[in-house]
This record gives C-alpha cells, sequence and structure tokens, in this order.
C-alpha cells in the first residue's frame, strides 16, 4: 500500500469542531504528514513506547490488528517487531478528541519487551532531582 492509497481512506476534515464532532476517523496528520501515537499494554496499562505514524502505517495498523509505524529516522514504515519478534498485536484504537493522537492499546509478543534497548517499557527511566543535579535512574524491571 503507498502512503497516497493509506491517505485516501482517511477523509480530510479541516474544521476543528467537525473533526471534533465527527465520527470518522479522519486524522490530522502534521506538516510532516505525522501522527504521534502512544502505546499501552492492554492488559496492565503500562505506558510501552511512543512512534510516530503515516497515513499508510495506520491504514496498515487498522487493517492486520499488528502495530505499524512510520521511522522518523529512516524515513521508513515499520512493522513492530519485524527483525526482533517481539510483534503488538492491537486490542484498541483511540484517537484524542481533535484526531492529533493516537492511542494503541495491545500485547507484545515474543520476549514482551516493547523497546529496542530490551526493556519492557520505552519509559524505563525515572528522572531524578537532588542536590547532586538531575539524572536517570532505571527502573528495576
Amino acid at each position: 500500500m503507498s502512503e497516497t492509497e493509506g491517505k485516501a481512506i482517511f477523509p480530510e476534515i479541516t474544521d476543528a469542531h467537525e473533526r471534533e464532532a465527527t465520527d470518522m476517523l479522519a486524522p490530522k496528520f502534521g506538516t510532516d504528514g505525522l501522527v504521534t501515537c502512544v502505546v499501552t499494554d492492554a492488559d496492565d496499562g503500562t505506558v510501552l513506547m511512543l512512534a510516530h505514524m503515516n497515513a499508510d502505517a495506520l491504514a496498515r495498523t487498522l487493517t492486520t490488528g499488528q502495530a505499524h509505524f512510520y521511522s522518523r529516522s529512516r524515513q521508513a514504515l515499520w512493522r513492530k517487531g519485524e527483525t526482533s519478534g517481539n510483534t503488538i498485536e492491537v486490542a484498541e484504537i483511540r484517537i484524542d478528541c481533535d484526531q492529533d493522537a493516537v492511542w494503541l492499546s495491545g500485547r507484545v509478543a515474543g520476549d514482551g519487551n516493547a523497546c529496542h534497548t530490551s526493556a519492557r517499557s520505552c519509559f524505563y527511566r525515572k528522572v531524578v532531582g537532588g542536590d547532586a543535579g538531575t539524572r536517570l535512574v532505571r527502573d528495576p524491571d
């Protein structure tokens, strides 16, 4: 599926009030053609990762039930887990009020780690302030 085909399945609604009131999925992609996507664990609600989707990635996620994203660094579409085996099976997709952010709830296959660092979540470090300054502390997970 080309990016053009993906965009064709989503109506373009330019009026903010109409976009908030509609029952149609009409994502408001940024000028870069992307929308932010937060991914949480369907069973316990843990925030697993944050990624971006273009129209193609969102369309493929909807049609396959597997999470697809767009890599800004590689400028390429990718299916989560295509190399690691840690795919994400989608349980639910939500979109925020003005349709410029996606919330994907899913289950990670493979070893259950969503992060490319082999951590369960990409948010495995806490920001801690103190006398020694701000630092990052890894969660024991």
